[in-house]
């Protein structure tokens, strides 16, 4: 594979990343988003006006555009840094041509709750794209550190071993540094799952709960995360490894996850709708935690620390009394 088109879908924080690293090696780089005052603004000022704006783009680098099928139509690799709770209104009822054709990039970190779907089901099932042109881009990174150039860490998951590789390289740079998996199911479910697992570290911390017991949450977290993957998808993988444990521990701790504040405002007694509001942005956790809660009706693994996130977000149950509950299953 040698000289591939790559687009980015999305206007958020984490696909102002990800422009960031590609334009560190392509000589140009397709962005899509649906804002063209947006656009306007890059164009003219060289950043993104409301997410990251330390991060400054030569315009040179870019082509912009909120016409989607143009940005499909003039690529080969399509990026896709949408947040799950939008991914389907930005897809649903808009004929896209030829996107069976290309290779996609998942680095949407949630389930479509419109259709209970891992992104890499989503893409495959309503656009026809084959597995093995599925791809999916899994931390432990945070955009606010790309931003800042500190010392970051990727892997690209793909069953397609050149896809992942070639997709590593075009995102390694001086301060990235890529790997590849084949692991697509693992390290996207993982993914999803530390979310979900960060918004029960924030509910703990709003709550006063200390160190000693965020250490024993996350090591029951990764358990759990290690069961619900080997049950949905069985396969021999390392959960050690930082597309998994890295990712947890920097979705659970790191002062930049948006979960873990998300779920330190719930413990501290906000309501959902009012943690969402003060936020201003998206935690997948809080649909993930519903996605994975009926995804699991028809594995049936037992995961106390997700079904407690889930009771808490959807069924309102006091925060006080669902995590006392919960730390007589921990050990």
């Amino acid at each position: 594979m040698e000289n591939k088109k790559i687009a980015v879908l999305g206007g958020g924080s984490w696909a102002t990343a990800i422009v960031k690293m590609l334009t560190e090696n392509l000589e140009k780089v397709n962005w899509w988003m649906r804002d063209e005052e947006c656009i306007a603004h890059i164009q003219n000022y060289h950043h993104n006006p409301r997410y990251i704006q330390s991060i400054q783009f030569n315009p040179n680098k870019l082509n912009m555009s909120s016409d989607l099928q143009a940005i499909i139509d003039d690529s080969d690799i399509v990026v896709v840094a949408v947040p799950s709770a939008f991914l389907a209104k930005a897809f649903d009822g808009v004929e896209i041509e030829g996107i069976e054709k290309k290779i996609i990039i998942s680095a949407v970190k949630g389930v479509v709750p419109e259709y209970n779907q891992i992104p890499a089901e989503y893409f495959h099932i309503n656009f026809n794209v084959p597995y093995d042109r599925i791809g999916m881009i899994a931390g432990p990174c945070h955009a606010e550190e790309v931003a800042m150039e500190r010392l970051s860490y990727l892997t690209i998951a793909c069953q397609n071993q050149e896809i992942a590789q070639y997709v590593a390289d075009c995102l390694s740079c001086r301060y990235i540094n890529t790997s590849t998996s084949d692991d697509l199911f693992g390290t996207e479910l993982s993914a999803i799952l530390k979310n979900v697992y960060a918004v029960a570290s924030g509910i703990c911390n709003g709550l006063g709960y200390g160190d000693n017991f965020q250490a024993v949450l996350i090591a029951a977290a990764l358990r759990e995360t290690k069961e619900f993957i080997d049950e949905v998808h069985s396969i021999h993988r390392d959960v050690k490894s930082s597309a998994y444990l890295g990712d947890l521990l920097v979705t659970a701790y790191s002062q930049f996850s948006r979960n873990r504040n998300f779920g330190s405002m719930v413990g501290r007694g906000y309501s959902v709708k009012s943690a969402q509001i003060e936020m201003n942005m998206v935690a997948e956790g809080y649909y993930a935690a519903k996605g994975i809660y009926e995804i699991n009706k028809k594995f049936k693994v037992d995961m106390p620390i997700m079904d407690a996130v889930y009771h808490i977000l959807y069924e309102k149950i006091s925060p006080i009394m669902e995590m006392r509950i919960l730390t007589g299953k921990l050990s």
